[in-house]
Parts: structure tokens; C-alpha cells; sequence
């Protein structure tokens, strides 16, 4: 039974003697036990109502002021989670101890023979740690049957407790129907495993506490292991699995205080412990990996007591606007040219590390002595490779075998790893043990030995699965102390919507990307990837750059110029030749370049292909960077990758290999216009010929290399006898690109795109893509591909709705800057307000050979491609086409414009003030947005 906060001798009207030290603040000041004991005595004055209105209210006043106490306390000493999470307890059991004795010794009095009734605390209140908001979970207990005084102290006990406020969770039960539904539910056996005796009678908690680990726990210990390592498996994977995700969830996450509760969980079942510290006695922690438990379980409460104050309820989430508040909070400060809340978060994912290596080493260590071994049969068919010296396999985990063989050589330090990979073992918690505390070991000689350079690729490119091996490597911090360039980058959280895990473990899941790719899993959905490494790459090449691409992250110097230069220092101390290094450097360099074109430059246009061209010179260096591409997008998050950008991907990769093959002159309009006219003659076959020649005649040659034939063929049908005043709509969905095709016909007037994108804006629809055309009869042809508001295709039963919707917009039935304003104030939701996007706007004559190219990069929201287009139209700019690409809560729109003669904006003084129109449009709808 855990031990009560205050001493079980100690008389509790009383006990600021025995429980003054360890709380943050004077007991005294938290809780003024002779007033309160005195104002509660003056309610019984009262009967009925009148009495429990006045108890109410006294403890409501002693409880808030003691809150208050706590809580100013806290902020002065923000890490002093310790100290807080034993005052939000210990007052917690002076409010609940205070009612329970009025109410059992003076509104109902024991008689001569009274069943023994005893208040336990369970659950995190039995364990004495609490924040804010937590659960208040009671036990009342009686040794036989639960008697009508008994009840009518638990009612009003409870009536009282609701009327406070407190989230209490509640049983009432003998000590035979705790032992009976323990026995049956590990959920109320877990909260048995840490009850605290509060008052009342001490006889039935002794009795259940022989009972429990006389008749249960010590039976049972093996189903309580097993049953408590699936529930962790479960719990995590619910919450998504990694340790690094950017939004963890403090208290259920992994790494996060419900792993460390469920290692003591564990070893108080398993062997009575009542302290943690008594780990370290029993020799499952050494003194210096107990006090990395202490730290991590510290910083960890912090966390969550801060997140129950300043949102003032029970958030264990932490969000991105919660990231910020609480780095503020506990005293972090922007520096080294990043964000206070983006070291805080790194200080998180270092102690979540922390959290994973303690348990992993102490649940193994259970699980090898108490879950049940393999079946006979099993392990006799079952043929394992055998580890060499100096190591060895024990229940399919790789120890040391030999202590000082291994640390006689250096390179065992590498060794280990690879040994694992190719025997199929896990490490065994000693070994990784062993490891860590020998990190010296892997020092300047070791990194410039070429036997440590072979280990260390053979890691990556040998045994088919390098993430696991790397994973390892890096939270044991082997990788870092093998490539000291990485350390930086590890645990480092990049503070925004679009990543989903941390650099290092971003690194990792790009490498897993690709070794997929390798193992043939990938084949359907990236076939263009698979065949380049089908076909043959150096994969040395892939696997280091991958490993570099991030390696400059988080200084204020450009990640991929500064990556590069580490990549040159690093890619031949890992043993690449000078061309290898070389082309490593340039991969590093230029790794965002493929996906920038793709994603932010109009493909259709020559000039952006050839550019690439020109850009990645050899077909080597395209299939390089178009495999590392595609895996640095997938490795972003388990949603980035899409049809959309494969679509873009395939199309630029496909257009610059024939390109590189057969002559940078073969990428010209007039050689594509020719094969896009050939297929719509072929698609209308049914149409006369005149009407074909005429539909042909139209149009302008940009028209012909913007659009896949099916658009075309749409246009055609849409602009066939159309009336001047008439506005024609084709809806289809394109499921190659995860999203819906809209195609307008109408009669050409200024201002035509940004109307088309206002309505669509009012229907709620994404636009990722655009294209406008002008024929050469008046009229105008327009393409936006639309998704949903999360970024899905519409479903198919939804666009007639939409066509309405658009309808009555495009005919003016509805105006769309004033339809928009209402909706702009709740177009920022409250967790993505902490991330600052700055505006940059670039005007580029160079890149289209026809049109300037305006690009937009600022913080995305509803409403805003309208907001901009608007703009550009009332400045008189024709918009051929927009290219939207978006980043989480960063968007880049795209525009291909001329000015109202047909001409690029060349004059700096129309550049400028074009820029300080598009800034204020971009600026008045934030304001509307935050507002």
C-alpha cells in the first residue's frame, strides 16, 4: 500500500507539521486547516440544504485559495513539478479528509457497532502525484457489506465533492468484490497496485493489501506483465505510433508519463516496490540512469501541470498553439536563430528518448523473466543464424557474451548493430546498456578507421532493413557520436504544420521509404521510383545523401548550402570516392529543387523543363534526385504524399529524361501543340470535320500544353455554339490527381479569374491548380482542379451542389468578397495561430519565356487565392495560370501574368508596387482572420 502524504499518526486536523516539506509552498499557506476546521464545525449550526451550501462554500474558498497558492507558486518555479504535483494531492486530501470527518464523526456518528468503513485514494490520487484537473479517484471499502451509515456518508460525501467541481471517480466495494473484480479487470487491478489509505478505518485497507498481493499479485505476475506491455503497444499505437510526433500527447504518448508509470506499475506488482528508487537496489537501474528517470518524469509533469493551468482543464495534448505557451511558461527563450518554443520541443523529444530507452531496458528485463517462453515446437523448426564473438543470442535478443572482448575493440561499437541486422535479434536491454555508457569509444580514430566506414553503409545498404539499425543507432546516440555533424538535428522539432516528425526521425523515415521502394513493396503506387532503382542506381549514392539531405537544419544559413558543405566534409569520411562525394554534395544541395519545380512552376510550360534540364545536366543525377525526392516527400508524414504531387513528379521526371535523351530542343510548344492537337482530332472523331478544324483554329498555342486531352475535349463540347452570355461548367473527377476538375467557358472581361476563384472559395473548395486561356474569338477557357476542405476529392453525389453553388456566384447572385468576410474571422483555427509564416513575394522574368512569374509564399487561408487574384485584377494583370502548393499552414501561389498590352512586368517601379498591393490584401486578411 503507497504511503499516505501525511503520517498516518499524525492527527489530521493538524498536519502542517508532518507535510510541509516536499510541497511547493508553505502547507500553511495552501491550506489553513484550524479556520477551515473551524468554519466547517460552524455549519452544522444548518441543517438539510442550508448545511451542505455552507460546506460547499467554505471548501470552495479553501480550495481555490489553495490553487491560487499552488499556482503562483508553480510559475515562479516553473520546472518544480515535483513539489506541485504533491501540493495539488496533498491539498486534494485535506479538502476530501476534512469532508469525510465531519460528515463520519459528526453529521453520522459511528454507533456502538458500525462496519469499518475506509476512504482509499486509487489511481494517479493513490500514487500522490496530481496537476490541476486531475481525476479524484476514491474507494470506499468495508471488510463485509456496505451499511445504510456507510452509504449516507458516500452520498453526501459525493454530493459535496460534485458540487466542488472535482472529476471524481468513484466504487464502493468489500474486500472480497475488490479481489473478485481485480481478478477479472486489469483496469481496476492497475489502480489496486497504487492505492493510498486516506481515513476512516484502517482495518479494511490492511486486509486488502495482504489479500492483494497474497491471493493475486503474487499468482498472477506473469498475465500482469504481458497484459500491461499490450496495453502499451495498444495505447501507442493509437497515438500514432512514434515517439517523435510533433504533437505528442504528454501523458498516453510514447515516451510520455504513462510508460514510466506502467514500468513502476510493473515492479510494484512484480516486487513490491513502493519506491522508485528501489530500482536501482534490485538492479534494473543504475544510480545514473534512475536519476535520468527522476529528470525525465520532472520535466514531464511540468509540462502537463502547465498545460492544465493555462488551458484550465485536463489538456494532455500537446498542440502547437500549447507548444508555444508552455515554452514561454517554463522559461524558454528565442536564440541561435531558433524559436524558444523549437528548443523546448527538442528538450521534449530528448526526454521522451530518455523515457523509451529506461523502459525498454526494464520491461525487456521482465518480459525475459516472467512472460511465458516459446512454445517447444517453435523453437526447435526454428533455424536462427549464430552470433559471433564476442556476442551472443539469448531468447532471440543479442548480448555481450565476452565484456572485455567487446570493449577491446572499438569497432564493436558499430559492430553490434549489424550483427543484429543479420541475425535478426533485438538488442538486449544490458547491451544497448553497454553501449551508451561507451560512447567515448567511438572517437576520431574509430570514424577515419575504412573498416568503421564499411559497417556503417553495410548498416544501410546490406540487410534490407537500415531504419531499424539507424533508429537504434541514433537513440543510443551512436549515430551522433559516428557523424558528430548529426547530434544538432537530433530530437529537433521543426515548429510547423507540415512535418510530422522530428529531423532525425524524418531522416530515418526516408530511409525506410526508400528501402521499401528496394524490397519491391512499392511497386503500383511509385512505379516511376521502382523502375530507377530497378534499373540500376548507385545506391551508396541514395542512401548517404538521404541520410545528409537535413543535416543543416536549424541554423539560420540556408539548410540545403549549409547541408552540402557538411556533405562534403562527411560523404567521403563514410568512404564515397570523390565523384560519389561530389554528387552526394550536389544531391544535398539541390534536394528540394525537383519537388520546388514540380510543385511551384507551371510544368507545362518548356521553359520550366528545360530549366530543370539544364539544372540536374545528366540523367544519373535526375534519377538520383527524383528517387530522393520522392522519398524526402513521403517521409514527411504519413498524408503528404498524394496522386497530385505523383502526378507532378512523374510528369516533370518523364519530360526531362526524354528531354536529356533526345536534345533540349525537342521541349518547344510547337512540337507538343502538334501531338496535342493529333489526340483531340482523335478523341472527336465523331464531329465533323469542319467543326474539328474550327475548334482547333481557336485557340493559342499556350492552350495546347497546359491540358491533358480529356480537358480539351471538355472545352470543346463547353465552347461548341456558345452564346455570349452564356457561362458553361464542365465537373469531373480527375482520380489521378486526388481531386475535381472544373472547366469554365465563358465570354472574355477583366477580372475573370479572380471572380471563378471567388466562387469557388465560397463553396469551400481547395484550388491546387489553374490554368486560363483566351481564344482568339472571346472567350475564355478556364481549368481548376478543387479539392475538399481536408484535401480530398469531392465525392461524386456532392457535385451538383457545388455546380449550383458556383452558378449563382459566377452569375452574380452572390458577391464573393462579401459572402467571404463573415467566414474570414474563423478561417484561423486557435492551435495554428502560433506559427509565424512570413510574407515573401518574387517577381521572375526568366523563368517562362512568355510570362513574368510572380511568386506569393505566405501563411495560408481560406479565401486568399481570391484575395490575391482580386488583386492582380484590379491592377489590370491578366493571369494565364496559378500554381498553388502548400506546406501545412505555409502556401506558395504561383502566377504566370501579363500586363494589360501583353508584356512582362520588366519596370522595378511596377514590381514594387504590384508587391505592396498583393502585401495589403495579404495583411487585411489576416487581420479579418485573427480579428
Amino acid at each position: 500500500m503507497t504511503q499516505p502524504l501525511r503520517d498516518s499518526a499524525a492527527p489530521v486536523s493538524d498536519p502542517e507539521d508532518q507535510a510541509e516539506r516536499g510541497l511547493i509552498a508553505p502547507a500553511r499557506e495552501i491550506y489553513d486547516s484550524a479556520a477551515i476546521a473551524a468554519a466547517l464545525e460552524a455549519s452544522l449550526a444548518a441543517s438539510g440544504s442550508a448545511r451542505r451550501a455552507q460546506i460547499v462554500a467554505c471548501l470552495k474558498a479553501a480550495r481555490s485559495h489553495g490553487l491560487a497558492v499552488i499556482a503562483e507558486a508553480f510559475r515562479a518555479a516553473p520546472h518544480a513539478s515535483r513539489p506541485a504535483t504533491r501540493s495539488y494531492a496533498w491539498l486534494t486530501d485535506r479538502i476530501v479528509l476534512a469532508l469525510f470527518d465531519l460528515i463520519a464523526t459528526r453529521i453520522h456518528p459511528p454507533a456502538s457497532k458500525t462496519e469499518p468503513l475506509a476512504m482509499i485514494a486509487v489511481g494517479g490520487y493513490g500514487r500522490g502525484e496530481m496537476a490541476l484537473h486531475s481525476d479524484v479517484d476514491l474507494l470506499f471499502l468495508t471488510e463485509r457489506q456496505m451499511t445504510p451509515r456507510a452509504e449516507a456518508i458516500i452520498e453526501e460525501m459525493l454530493y459535496v465533492l460534485w458540487d466542488l467541481k472535482l472529476k471524481v471517480g468513484h466504487a464502493s466495494r468489500t474486500v472480497k468484490e475488490c479481489l473478485k473484480l481485480a481478478r477479472d479487470d486489469y483496469t481496476i487491478r492497475t489502480s489496486l497496485v497504487e492505492y493510498r489509505f486516506l481515513g476512516g478505518d484502517p482495518a479494511p485497507a490492511d486486509d486488502l493489501q495482504k489479500r492483494l498481493w497474497g491471493d493475486l499479485f503474487k499468482s498472477t505476475a506473469s498475465d500482469f506483465v504481458e497484459a500491461k506491455l499490450a496495453e502499451r503497444a495498444e495505447r501507442h499505437r493509437k497515438q500514432g505510433g512514434q515517439r517523435y510526433m510533433v504533437e505528442p500527447n504528454v501523458k498516453e504518448g510514447k515516451g510520455g508519463l504513462r510508460d514510466l508509470q506502467s514500468l513502476f506499475w510493473i515492479a510494484k506488482y512484480v516486487n513490491g516496490v513502493s519506491d522508485a528508487r528501489e530500482l536501482v537496489d534490485l538492479g534494473f537501474f543504475t544510480a545514473e540512469e534512475f536519476e535520468t528517470f527522476r529528470e525525465a518524469e520532472d520535466f514531464l509533469w511540468a509540462v502537463r501541470c502547465h498545460l492544465h493551468l493555462l488551458t484550465n482543464r485536463a489538456m494532455d495534448q500537446l498542440t502547437f498553439d500549447m507548444q508555444v505557451e508552455v515554452a514561454d511558461a517554463m522559461g524558454y527563450r528565442d536564440h541561435s536563430g531558433r524559436r524558444g518554443v523549437e528548443h523546448f520541443m527538442q528538450d521534449y523529444f530528448l526526454q521522451a528518448t530518455a523515457v523509451g530507452d529506461l523502459t525498454r531496458i526494464f520491461l525487456v528485463a521482465m518480459e525475459d523473466a516472467h512472460l511465458k517462453t516459446e512454445p517447444m515446437l517453435t523453437r526447435i523448426f526454428k533455424r536462427r543464424k549464430k552470433a559471433r564473438d564476442p556476442f551472443a543470442i539469448e531468447q532471440n535478443r543479442l548480448v555481450i557474451a565476452d565484456e572485455a572482448a567487446f570493449l577491446g575493440d572499438k569497432l564493436n561499437m558499430l559492430r553490434v548493430f549489424e550483427e543484429a541486422l543479420r541475425t535478426g535479434t533485438w538488442l538486449h536491454p544490458n547491451t544497448m546498456r553497454l553501449v551508451a555508457a561507451h560512447l567515448d569509444l567511438i572517437d576520431a580514430e574509430v570514424r577515419s578507421m575504412p573498416e568503421a566506414r564499411r559497417i556503417f553503409l553495410d548498416l544501410m545498404l546490406k540487410h534490407g532493413n537500415p531504419e531499424r539499425g539507424l533508429r537504434r543507432m541514433n537513440e543510443l546516440g551512436v549515430l551522433a557520436a559516428f557523424i558528430p555533424e548529426f547530434e544538432p538535428i537530433v530530437a529537433m522539432m521543426q515548429f510547423n504544420m507540415y512535418h510530422s516528425y522530428t529531423v532525425d526521425e524524418h531522416t530515418i523515415q526516408c530511409i525506410s521509404q526508400l528501402a521499401q521502394i528496394e524490397r519491391k513493396e512499392l511497386v503500383e503506387e511509385l512505379p516511376v521510383a521502382s523502375s530507377i532503382l530497378e534499373a540500376g542506381v548507385s545506391r551508396r549514392i541514395l542512401y548517404v545523401a538521404l541520410l545528409l539531405h537535413d543535416i543543416g537544419k536549424g541554423r539560420p544559413e540556408d539548410h540545403s548550402v549549409l547541408g552540402a558543405r557538411i556533405a562534403r566534409d562527411v560523404a567521403p569520411r563514410l568512404g564515397l570516392k570523390k565523384k560519389e562525394a561530389e554528387t552526394v554534395e550536389w544531391l544535398v544541395r539541390h534536394h528540394l529543387l525537383m519537388s520546388d519545380m514540380a510543385q511551384k512552376r507551371d510544368i507545362a510550360d518548356p521553359r520550366t523543363v528545360r530549366d530543370f534540364a539544364k539544372a540536374v545536366q545528366t540523367r544519373e543525377r535526375l534519377d538520383l534526385l527524383t528517387v530522393l525526392t520522392v522519398c524526402d516527400i513521403r517521409g514527411v508524414g504519413p498524408d503528404t504524399w498524394n496522386n497530385w504531387k505523383a502526378v507532378l513528379i512523374r510528369a516533370l521526371y518523364r519530360q526531362t529524361r526524354r528531354g536529356l535523351e533526345t536534345g533540349l530542343e525537342d521541349l518547344n510548344r510547337t512540337e507538343r501543340g502538334a501531338e496535342a492537337k493529333k489526340k483531340l482530332r482523335e478523341a472527336l472523331a465523331d464531329w465533323p470535320a469542319k467543326d474539328i478544324k474550327a475548334e482547333i483554329a481557336r485557340h493559342y498555342p499556350p492552350y495546347w500544353q497546359g491540358l491533358h486531352v480529356t480537358a480539351h475535349v471538355d472545352f470543346a463540347k463547353l465552347l461548341r455554339e456558345i452564346g455570349t452570355d452564356q457561362i458553361r461548367m464542365e465537373l469531373t473527377l480527375d482520380h489521378d490527381r486526388d481531386a475535381a476538375r472544373a472547366c469554365f467557358a465563358m465570354a472574355d472581361h477583366p477580372g475573370i479569374f479572380a471572380r471563378i476563384t471567388g466562387a469557388l472559395a465560397l463553396v469551400g473548395a481547395n484550388i491546387v491548380d489553374a490554368r486560363t486561356f483566351t481564344t482568339k474569338d472571346g472567350y475564355v477557357t478556364a481549368a481548376f482542379w478543387i479539392q475538399d476542405a481536408n484535401e480530398t476529392p469531392y465525392d461524386a453525389d456532392r457535385l451538383p451542389r457545388l455546380r449550383k453553388m458556383i452558378e449563382r456566384t459566377l452569375k452574380g447572385e452572390l458577391v464573393a468578397r462579401e459572402a467571404l468576410t463573415g467566414r474570414d474571422k474563423d478561417s484561423l483555427k486557435k492551435r495554428e495561430r502560433a506559427f509565424r509564416v512570413p510574407t515573401s513575394i518574387a517577381f521572375d522574368n526568366d523563368g517562362s519565356d512568355i510570362y513574368t512569374i510572380i511568386e506569393v509564399d505566405t501563411r495560408d487561408r481560406p479565401g486568399l487565392l481570391h484575395d490575391l487574384s482580386r488583386t492582380l485584377a484590379n491592377a489590370n494583370v491578366y493571369v494565364s495560370s496559378a500554381v498553388i502548393a502548400t506546406y501545412g499552414e505555409q502556401v506558395v501561389d504561383t502566377f504566370y501574368v501579363k500586363d494589360m498590352f501583353g508584356l512582362k512586368y520588366h519596370s522595378e517601379a511596377k514590381q514594387k508596387s504590384l508587391e505592396k498591393k498583393l502585401r495589403a490584401a495579404i495583411e487585411a486578411g489576416a487581420e479579418r482572420a485573427i480579428s
